[in-house]
């Protein structure tokens, strides 16, 4: 063939070389062949290109084949290194791999383009043979087989200064080496000529090839290590591992156990074997051993799966086969998710997970023959695999820069896989680890990485919270938190170049931008939920920032819902109560010279919240990494120009407001109806005392009604002076520090419940007319009695309150002369009212029961009606009296309850004034008389059918009773 010949001169090795002395020159030929095989024309002669003027004469010494190129259709050419030659460090650097890289040749092929002319050059001798090349440094390590758990040491002693170095795993199985870099299970340490690469707690995932790539001597290195790992039990898989057969309905089986498919190099052997044939079965993850058994054995056996490998101990597994006799108590056959075979009593069943999942359901069969609950560990096999890839890279495989960016775009794509509680923890955690990935290394992302991890946490935030989310706190509780710090802390990680960026979700917001080197007066951002959130942070918290010309980015996220996924923690100062939320977490950060900077100035505006709140922040440090709420460093300014809860908090993390979860809800309806209902009532109580003043010398003749009216008419001053104290405290100062609120806060506390004190009076002097009709009472006994009933049982409870909570700080709530419901004190005054209507409900019990007993005198109809028209007289007269709406607080007590019991609360409750002076005065059957006797001096007729008030009607009853009975 045709050939034609360019040449060069290569590098001189002596270019200070003497005349006369014999000096080594390389010299390139390049050789083009047409048609003709290379070897045929190689033999041809050659012409050797002549040499400059000024050199010495050249002696052609010897001819050698280096570079080897093949010339594909659009000119470029693929050129490799033959045996002994090697491309030179910078042209490495400069050129692209070919699409075929050759194993174990570093640079081994390179990509020229037609205008390009490149050629190998001679690797540096070891002796006089050039074919044995002289490598300037040795990798070792001390036993090619590593046990699980230990840790592995590779040591490259070099003689010759090294650049570039840099450590690759080659895993069993994968089709391309990973690169190793320090992380949670790996360690570099070097020295002027020795490096170490430490890998601790070593398993199977890092059995493989070890490479160590360095340049010297203007050359690139490439040296080698097999380090293999053995499997250990808790690798391998038997499915199932244990089973009950029934040689009737079932007479054969299948066992299998699986290994991870990247140690195809173990071979499975099954005994007994008889009856039986086996085969291999492979899945994306594992490698299945089977064993079909065809025939039922006759008794219990137990099957043992031997895995072996060469040099390595052998791993048994065992699976348990009872076989099921006539007689026993079995499950029936089910196949409601899985197969579920008949299976004897007091077995569970294993069976794999259907579908792309990976895992086992279990179900026990039930001593009685009843199938129980199905319990699922099924993963999404994809999930899984990214969580993996997310740990070896957090462990110290692979680089992060790459890495990261592909495993968010590829979770994006598989949140439509999460069906279930296993698989959200699996997503959490990818993303959980993928942040501490970021954090430690201080990998950047771009926009649209930063965009796949705020579409995926609005899909998280939004799935079901019933069958997902609560069955994963379950498993995890600090699954919410580790969400939060997560996405924390990949929002923050938004490279400078892409800023200002925004995104807008349902459940995800966010604003990032890179301040200029001259900030602005305050840093604003404001998010369009529901109410408005706004944050700001002034600019003398800014100025320190403002150094050395670095980027200064600050990053507003707004997570919805998250915040009812938090655990219910409370740190100290917030009590041991139930809060709400208002439904999101405002998360702010400062980035500065790759810097994270907290502690700033920034206030928040959450807009108008219902009841008092607490400024707080989530703090992932309390609970022993559990997470929880706390307000240090947080406090409620007051709005000034619109009644919004403002925070200030000086430093940077998760913010949201606390508020009380059984405050009654800040409605200006509401409120409306309590002052109304309130000023009604003490306009009703100051017309009874009114009524009172004119007729008590008629109604209190005799010693019961004495003593009736007498702690009615103590109730009514009580509740009297409890609602004129209770309608004039929010005009008080707030704040443990005003004496006027303090006072405000234990009258209405004494005075409310000296009201119900005397409401259980009324209540125990009724059940003692009712249980004991013939027993006379002592008139100053029973007045004696009841006055230190009503004023010093509740002056106790006010006082020992008053000394308990008021030095601890926790005795009036935040904002209110009331008592503090998040310390404990409201429950002094909640327990005794409860306990006093519970005591008061049951006496109209007594009461109703004992007016529907049929006497001896009564007719068929019309004293039916009239004793069914008593009871519910007797009903409204009462009920208010003895305070039992009170017993609708237990609704409004309860959390995320409706408006309604509210409503119906206030409406009652603030009109028990007006009832009282309806029901206990007015309809009061001598009241009614004695008015008559007084404005109209007329002598009223007397009636034999009493109103249905604790006094007359119950009392003439009874005694009408009594006397019929004799």
């Amino acid at each position: 063939g045709q050939s034609q010949a360019r040449g060069g001169s290569g590098p001189q090795l002596d270019p200070e070389s003497g005349a006369g002395e014999l000096v080594l020159v390389s010299v390139y030929v390049q050789l083009d062949f047409s048609d003709a095989p290379w070897p045929a024309a190689l033999s041809q002669p050659l012409t050797v290109p002549a040499a400059s003027v000024s050199s010495a004469p050249v002696t052609l010494a010897g001819l050698n084949l280096t570079t080897e190129c093949n010339v594909t259709h659009d000119g470029c050419s693929y050129c490799a290194c033959l045996s002994g030659y090697q491309w030179n460090a910078s042209i490495c650097n400069h050129h692209q791999p070919c699409h075929t890289p050759i194993k174990h040749r570093p640079c081994g092929c390179l990509v020229l383009s037609p205008t390009e002319a490149g050629y190998c050059q001679l690797l540096p001798p070891a002796g006089p043979s050039p074919a044995a090349p002289l490598v300037p440094a040795n990798l070792s390590l001390d036993s090619w087989l590593q046990m699980p758990g230990d840790t592995l040491n590779l040591i490259l002693l070099t003689n010759r200064e090294t650049t570039n170095l840099n450590w690759f795993l080659w895993p069993t199985g994968s089709p391309s080496p990973v690169l190793l870099r320090a992380g949670t299970c790996v360690s570099l340490t070097s020295s002027r000529d020795r490096t170490v690469l430490s890998i601790v707690n070593i398993s199977h995932r890092w059995a493989g090839e070890y490479i160590c790539r360095f340049e010297a001597q203007g050359f690139r290195w490439e040296l080698h290590q097999v380090v293999r790992v053995p499997l250990q039990a808790t690798d391998v898989t038997g499915l199932p591992d244990q089973l009950s057969v029934s040689c009737a309905t079932s007479p054969g089986f299948q066992l299998s156990c699986c290994i991870p498919s990247a140690h195809l190099g173990y071979t499975a052997s099954w005994s007994p074997r008889e009856g039986g044939q086996a085969s291999i079965f492979n899945t994306p993850d594992s490698q299945c051993f089977m064993l079909a058994v065809e025939h039922c054995p006759a008794a219990n056996t137990t099957y043992t799966c031997e895995l072996q490998s060469p040099g390595l101990s052998p791993l048994r597994v065992t699976v348990s086969v009872t076989i099921i006799q006539d007689g026993d108590n079995t499950c029936p056959e089910d196949s409601s998710t899985v197969a579920w075979n008949v299976t004897k009593a007091g077995h569970v069943v294993q069976a794999q997970c259907p579908g792309n999942r990976t895992g086992t359901v279990k179900r026990p069969c039930g001593p009685d023959g009843v199938w129980g609950p199905i319990h699922s560990s099924c993963t999404d096999t994809g999930l899984l695999a990214l969580l993996l890839r997310a740990q070896l890279l957090q462990a110290g495989q692979g680089w992060p820069g790459e890495e990261v960016s592909q495993i968010l775009a590829q979770l994006q794509e598989q949140v439509v896989a999460v069906t279930s509680p296993s698989d959200l923890l699996a997503l959490v955690g990818t993303m959980t680890v993928l942040a501490k990935v970021v954090a430690d290394t201080g990998t950047q992302l771009n926009y649209s990485t930063l965009e796949a991890v705020l579409k995926t946490t609005d899909k998280v935030l939004g799935m079901n919270s019933s069958s997902l989310w609560t069955p994963a706190q379950r498993q995890m509780p600090s699954v919410g938190s580790s969400l939060l710090l997560a996405v924390e802390t990949l929002a923050r990680s938004l490279c400078p170049q892409d800023q200002p960026f925004s995104f807008i979700l349902p459940n995800v917001q966010l604003q990032s931008q890179l301040l200029e080197p001259t900030f602005p007066a305050n840093y604003r951002a404001s998010f369009p939920t529901q109410p408005p959130l706004r944050a700001w942070i002034p600019r003398h918290s800014l100025a320190p920032l403002r150094h050395n010309g670095t980027n200064v980015s600050i990053t507003s996220l707004v997570l919805q819902k998250l915040d009812h996924l938090l655990p219910s923690n409370y740190g100290q100062g917030l009590g041991g109560s139930l809060y709400a939320t208002p439904g999101l977490v405002l998360a702010i950060s400062i980035m500065a010279g790759g810097q994270v900077f907290k502690q700033v100035e920034v206030t928040m505006d959450f807009g108008d919240t219902d009841g008092s709140s607490h400024c707080v922040f989530w703090d992932h440090d309390l609970f022993q990494g559990k997470g929880g709420w706390s307000d240090a460093g947080c406090q409620v300014q007051a709005a000034s120009a619109s009644p919004t809860t403002q925070c200030i908090c000086r430093h940077l993390t998760a913010f949201s407001i606390l508020m009380s979860g059984h405050t009654v809800p800040n409605h200006p309806t509401l409120e409306l109806l309590s002052q109304v209902g309130l000023g009604a009532s003490i306009l009703a109580l100051l017309m009874c005392l009114g009524v009172y003043r004119l007729v008590w010398r008629f109604v209190v003749r005799n010693k019961v009604a004495y003593l009736r009216h007498s702690a009615l008419l103590n109730m009514v001053l009580c509740l009297l002076a409890a609602n004129t104290c209770f309608l004039g405290a929010p005009l008080l100062p707030p704040g443990p520090r005003s004496p006027l609120c303090l006072a405000a806060a234990f009258l209405c506390h004494f005075l409310y419940l000296a009201t119900f004190f005397w409401m259980l009076a009324q209540a125990l002097l009724l059940a003692h007319q009712l249980l004991f009709v013939f027993h006379q009472l002592s008139k100053l006994r029973v007045l004696s009695l009841m006055v230190l009933l009503g004023y010093l049982c509740p002056m106790g409870l006010a006082g020992i309150t008053l000394g308990l909570y008021l030095p601890r700080g926790r005795y009036l709530r935040e904002g209110a002369c009331w008592l503090d419901k998040k310390g404990g004190a409201l429950y002094t005054f909640v327990g005794p009212v409860l306990a006093i209507v519970g005591v008061n409900g049951l006496v109209l019990t007594m009461a109703v029961l004992k007016m529907l007993r049929p006497s001896l005198s009564e007719g068929p109809q019309v004293e039916k009606r009239q004793a069914l028209l008593g009871v519910i007289k007797a009903l409204l007269v009462l009920t208010p009296i003895f305070g039992l709406t009170w017993g609708l607080g237990l609704a409004t007590l309860l959390q995320e309850v409706s408006l309604v019991p509210h409503y119906l609360f206030t409406v009652l409750n603030t009109s028990q004034g007006v009832f009282i002076l309806l029901f206990g005065c007015l309809m009061d059957k001598k009241v009614q008389e004695a008015l008559r006797k007084r404005f109209c001096g007329s002598q009223p007729p007397r009636s034999t059918n009493s109103l249905a008030t604790n006094e007359t009607y119950i009392s003439e009853h009874s005694k009408g009773r009594s006397e019929d009975a004799r």
